[in-house]
């Protein structure tokens, strides 16, 4: 049966995401999508959708939801409690919900970010081929924003299975200490050797400064190379002749407090990239919450790629443990 969601209470920032918006970034469009798009997929394949099938990403603080139909649900990602008229529901677990119930969420005691998929998936329009919210471009999701006190988000017309669960071995842990591997460049040259030392060696914190645009973080003072600035960069040792920011990539404006760029994020500017966080470990940076304590670790392409084949292979035993 297709229903709809009845916001009553939005959370801090609850938005449609789904698996991203690919090929329009040279456009200035950036991908957009769940930022743990491990704990999407998780989700939306405990209640029987295509993992990158539109869901809710709730952020720090959950929305109060009021459903008009049957449904199943499933909450995966950051520890955030959901509650059914008041009574608990496991997360990483689906679990039926009855018209007229009221879905809400306890405090977040750990992660950042939890997922809510419903089966059918969140029934928005597409826009460029995505159902993602892009806030800065005001692009799809519910009215490319945020959701808000009122709104009625429709539905799709497919239909889960309750009690899949996902092996503990398989859910994303959530910790203050994470370590996020990088391959250095394009602009770590900028560095002098004491700089990129101090880069590896830090324990970054999270500052509160920290979106689905960028993630910032605080801990030291990274010493560069004197120059003289080239044409069309400024005096700010950071800055560069204006260049393509990959996803994932690591700017340091000032020399200070790293950014961490992320799915919506801008695609150029004139700050140095010291390294580029590998695609799987965006996954983590998602689920930091302020505070948390950073080490940035070097590897190369290989030990990249690495990454990516292990992130496919846990996909996939995910995928084959939920049928």
């Amino acid at each position: 049966m297709t229903g709809t969601i009845e916001v009553r209470k939005p959370g801090l920032s609850t938005t449609v995401q789904d698996g991203g918006r690919p090929g329009y970034y040279h456009l200035g469009i950036p991908p957009s999508g769940g930022l743990d798009q491990y704990s999407l997929a998780a989700a939306n394949l405990l209640v029987g959708n295509d993992p990158g099938a539109a869901a809710l990403e709730i952020v720090y603080l959950g929305p109060e939801l009021l459903f008009t139909a049957p449904a199943t649900v499933a909450v995966a990602g950051a520890t955030m409690q959901p509650r059914v008229n008041g009574e608990d529901r496991p997360l990483w677990e689906s679990f039926d919900v009855a018209e007229g119930d009221v879905l809400d969420f306890g405090y977040l005691t750990a992660g950042a970010r939890a997922y809510l998929a419903v089966g059918g998936g969140v029934d928005v329009p597409e826009v460029l081929g995505s159902r993602s919210t892009y806030g800065l471009g005001g692009l799809g999701g519910f009215s490319g924003r945020p959701l808000a006190e009122g709104d009625v988000l429709p539905l799709g017309g497919g239909t889960g299975r309750a009690g899949l669960v996902v092996p503990d071995d398989l859910r994303r842990s959530m910790s203050k200490d994470v370590e996020v591997r990088v391959v250095m460049g394009l602009y770590d040259h900028r560095l002098t050797d004491k700089g990129r030392a101090t880069f590896l060696d830090t324990t970054w914190q999270l500052t509160p400064v920290a979106d689905r645009i960028g993630f910032r973080y605080t801990g030291a003072e990274l010493e560069t190379v004197d120059r003289e600035p080239p044409f069309g960069a400024g005096q700010d040792p950071s800055n560069i002749v204006d260049a393509p920011y990959p996803i994932g990539s690591i700017q340091v404006p000032g020399g200070v407090e790293p950014i961490v760029l992320h799915r919506d994020a801008v695609s150029g500017g004139g700050y140095m990239m010291v390294a580029t966080v590998v695609s799987c470990d965006l996954d983590v940076v998602a689920q930091s919450a302020p505070r948390t304590r950073t080490r940035f670790v070097e590897v190369d392409l290989d030990g990249a790629l690495a990454a990516r084949a292990e992130q496919r292979d846990r996909a996939r035993r995910l995928r084959e443990a939920l049928g």
